[in-house]
């Protein structure tokens, strides 16, 4: 029976709730054992601190050491402050790259999958101004290979797969910048010399989302963060869940944040929680 750990993410924020109200739906599947990682009791619900952050990093570095000593199958991670990771050493921008790391793994991609869009990023945690000198043609082809092997896992055996363009109107010909004929159009001809998926674009950013949610794309490959998870979060925010690309074991975790605003006061939806524990469940089937 495949086991599956849930860490708590910070105790102060609404993970547990969501966590007692998945594990109570009858929405997920069976033939699983899951288990929760993480302290309750380091933190008073809504009052986050270096405590609960503390408890945080605890039931992460737990969860990492499970993974890689296979007594764990997958991982689902509650959300965590970030902020107060960082006070205690965390030095990370979050859980992608934590786990990355704890695997050694370079070759690693961020994935926002919903009901209605799947979302790969190219760069993640990044400041804007970053991104262009980011953005190479091993990133992009290495990220698309990485979405294309998930929708095959999926059951998608020739994915289409849209690639955004950077700029506005993805770039309009050099008009308003040069990086989609610099360097997104030779990743895309890369892909498709490899015959794995149909891969299309550079495809203006403004719409190429609508396309993908009325069902022309099995996923879009964004350039950076906001770029593709302001859509993803618009339409799919309950059903969305974050799974990390590349991993040797399953991670996903809900699209939210530790909401500390309504910790504690019965208002959390557990819909988010729910469906990464589904799709955990899926990928180690």
């Amino acid at each position: 029976m495949p086991r599956i750990i849930i860490t708590l993410g910070d105790p102060a924020g609404i993970g547990p709730e969501v966590i007692d109200l998945a594990l109570a739906s009858i929405d997920l599947p069976r033939g699983f054992k899951i288990d929760v990682i993480g302290d309750r009791l380091a933190a008073t619900p809504g009052r986050p601190d270096t405590i609960s952050a503390t408890a945080a990093l605890a039931a992460l570095n737990q969860a990492a050491n499970q993974l890689k000593n296979g007594s764990a199958d997958a991982v689902v991670t509650g959300p965590v402050c970030k902020e107060n990771l960082q006070k205690i050493g965390f030095s990370f921008p979050g859980q992608t790259e934590f786990f990355a790391d704890a695997f050694g793994i370079a070759d690693y991609a961020m994935m926002l999958t919903g009901a209605t869009l799947s979302v790969a990023l190219t760069t993640i945690h990044e400041p804007i101004s970053a991104v262009p000198h980011l953005l190479t043609l091993e990133r992009i082809t290495r990220v698309g290979l990485l979405t294309s092997d998930y929708l095959k896992r999926r059951g998608i055996p020739h994915p289409r797969i849209a690639v955004a363009g950077l700029n506005p109107h993805a770039g309009e010909n050099g008009a308003f910048g040069d990086e989609e004929s610099r360097i997104i159009q030779p990743a895309i001809d890369q892909l498709n010399r490899l015959s794995i998926a149909d891969f299309s674009g550079p495809a203006v950013p403004d719409a190429v989302f609508r396309e993908a949610a009325h069902g022309k794309f099995d996923a879009v490959i964004a350039m950076y963060h906001d770029q593709g998870l302001i859509p993803l979060k618009l339409l799919d925010f309950d059903t969305a869940v974050n799974v990390t690309l590349g991993l040797p074991k399953p991670r996903t975790s809900p699209d939210h944040g530790t909401a500390f605003s309504i910790a504690g006061k019965n208002l959390a939806n557990p819909s988010s929680m729910i469906a990464a524990i589904r799709l955990a469940c899926e990928l180690c089937s």
